[in-house]
Parts: structure tokens; sequence; C-alpha cells
């Protein structure tokens, strides 16, 4: 008897995505994430009422100076790979390191945290890319008395609004604190959020119109895929909602009354959001069960005809098995035209099931 093949032989087992953190201490500064390489790459806007400038420094002690700065100052961690330069910059500005922890792992659940000092979140940003599919990235932000630190994964990013309205003096964000700064950003994640769902609703209604007309089995794999994507979604965006509601709730000085109204806007927008992946969760999860009725309905109808076929068949295969037996005294076998009333048997038994089955609608 041969011998089974150990499960996980048959299956190989993957490295854990936390293997790297494993055995070390708590606020050890560990990237996680598959976008590694290359140096981080820092871009600074500072800007007051009447005045704004944009620039990159060229060393950490520059970056530091803008900690506290007269002026709202956003400064804008591009990469985050490089664990050593990460350290130096939440060094320097005083960060504890459990945030800076949290920082480079891009695993990392959404949270809020308050220290004292300032506010730290994580958050995932979602956009669409040129090859129409989602990319997510890690964004963590930091929020001070006059600065926001913002630490991402890549250049490109969701914030290309609220640059534009810095640098072309447009809205109320010139006017307002470093607090209002830190909402602009977050609902430009958000709001981007709605573009994502859309692009998710319309795979789904492509595939729910294929799966009434085409139900193949690379369907059934598409369809296992939005499920996938679906859940991925969900799990960055659904936490989002809680998130706004601890700023709101939040007794912390950095954050004003004014700018807790907008929040609650964000926080409109965060429920209305919810309820979308919840529904498109059901959707998806809908899908398979509709795929898998089509394919039992065409299953069905195959059977259908092959049922009726054999019915056919059955009866004249009786007459043409009893005619043809080696019996010597079978008296229809002498008659003149025999041959001719088997065939009248033969197509009179056709044509009466045809009928019968047609008056049953089986047909």
């Amino acid at each position: 008897m041969a011998r089974r093949k150990p499960l996980n032989k048959i299956i190989p087992k993957r490295k854990s995505k936390f293997h790297k953190k494993k055995g070390k201490a708590p606020g050890t500064i560990t990237y996680m994430g598959k976008r590694e390489g290359g140096a981080s790459v820092v871009n600074i806007l500072e800007y007051n009422e009447n005045n704004f400038r944009e620039q990159t420094p060229g060393n950490i002690d520059e970056i530091a100076a803008h900690k506290d700065p007269p002026e709202i100052s956003w400064v804008d961690v591009i990469g985050l790979s490089d664990e050593t330069f990460i350290d130096k910059v939440g060094k320097r500005f005083g960060l504890n390191p459990l945030v800076l922890e949290d920082v480079v792992d891009t695993n990392q659940r959404p949270k809020i945290d308050e220290y004292e000092g300032y506010i730290f979140g994580v958050f995932k940003m979602l956009y669409i890319n040129e090859e129409q599919q989602v990319v997510y990235e890690h964004v963590a932000m930091v929020m001070m008395e006059n600065c926001v630190l913002v630490f991402q994964e890549l250049e490109d990013d969701v914030f290309k609004g609220v640059r534009n309205r810095i640098t072309s003096k447009s809205g109320r964000i010139r006017t307002r604190g470093a607090d209002y700064l830190f909402f602009a950003l977050l609902d430009a994640i958000v709001d981007n959020y709605f573009e994502v769902l859309e692009h998710l609703n319309e795979k789904i209604e492509r595939l729910e119109e294929i799966v009434y007309d085409q139900p193949t089995p690379e369907v059934a794999q598409q369809i296992q895929e939005v499920k996938k994507e679906v859940l991925k979604i969900r799990r960055w965006i659904f936490p989002v909602k809680e998130l706004i509601s601890r700023l709101i709730d939040s007794e912390n000085e950095l954050i004003t009354k004014d700018t807790k109204v907008f929040l609650r806007d964000a926080l409109d927008h965060s429920m209305e959001i919810n309820e979308s992946i919840q529904i498109y969760r059901e959707m998806s999860m809908s899908l398979m069960e509709m795929y898998m009725s089509n394919m039992s309905n065409k299953m069905n109808e195959v059977m259908k005809v092959l049922t009726i076929m054999a019915s056919i068949f059955i009866p004249l295969s009786f007459v043409a098995g009893v005619y043809g037996m080696n019996f010597e005294h079978i008296p229809e076998l002498h008659w003149e035209y025999g041959y001719y009333y088997f065939w009248g048997l033969m197509i009179t038994l056709f044509i009466g099931m045809m009928i019968y089955f047609k008056r049953k609608h089986w047909l």
C-alpha cells in the first residue's frame, strides 16, 4: 500500500510576511513591504496666508528645522525602505520608536494614536493606476502644532488637489492651521476611495453580464479574484470611519473646533463608503452563487436533451432488439412487406413520442 505524502510536501509552506520582525524588540524599525530599494526623498511645503515656498532639503538638519516653523509646514517623506534615514527623521522630530515601527510596517492596520505634542495616524491610500489596477500605498501622518509630517511609499499619491490649493491660494487651507492640513490630506485619501469603489462596481457589473451569457471556468477565476480584492479593500477602508470619529471626539488641543466641523463631513463620506463596500462584498459573494446556478441550469438543459433522446430511442431499440433476435420462428420475418412495416412502426413511434413531448412542453 502506497504511503501518502505529508500535507506540507504537497502544499509548500509560505514564508510569513512577519518573519523580518520575529524576535526583535518592540520599536525596532524594520521595513515590512515589497517596495524596497532607493533612497528616501523629502519635499517640504511651507505656507501662510500670504506666502508659500517649496523646497527639497539636502540633509537631515534642514529637514528637522521645519519641526517648529513660524508658518505651517508640510514635510513629505517619500520612500520607507531606508530604515536608517527614517530613524534619523523620527529622532529629530522626537517621535516614539513605536511610531517609527508603524511608519515602516506596510501591513499595519489603520490607526490613530495620541502622544504628547503630536497625533499619529496610519492609513491606506488607494488609487487606480494607468493599467486600471488598484494601488495600495501605506501612508503615515504625524500632526504637530505647526507641522504635518507625512511618510509614504511612492511618489504617486492622491494629494495633488491639496498641493494645488496651497500653491494657488484657493479655498481656506492657507488661512488654517496644521490640523486643517491634516484633515485635508485625510479627506483626499477618503474621497479617492469613491473612485476605487466605482472601479470595483464596474468590474462586478461586467462580471454579472458575463456570468449570465458565458459562465466559463475562466469567469469563475475572475470572480474569485474580485472577491479577494473586495475583502482586501474592505480591510483597509472599513476602520477609517472609527478613526475619524476618534478625532472628532478627541479633546487634544491640536484639533480645533472649526476643523472638527470639517471632520464630520469626512465622517459622513466614510460612512457612505463603508455601506457601499458592504454592498459590493455581498454582490461579489453572490456572483459565485449566480455562476454555479447558471452552470447548473446549463447542465440541466444538457441532461434534458440527453434524457429526451434516450426516451425516444429506448422503444425503437426495443423493437429493433426483438426483431434482431436469432429465433427461427418469428412470423413477421417472413412477411413480404415486413421490412417496410418495421420502418413504418419505427417512424410512427418516433413521431408519436415527439408529439407527446411537445404537448408536455418538454421540447
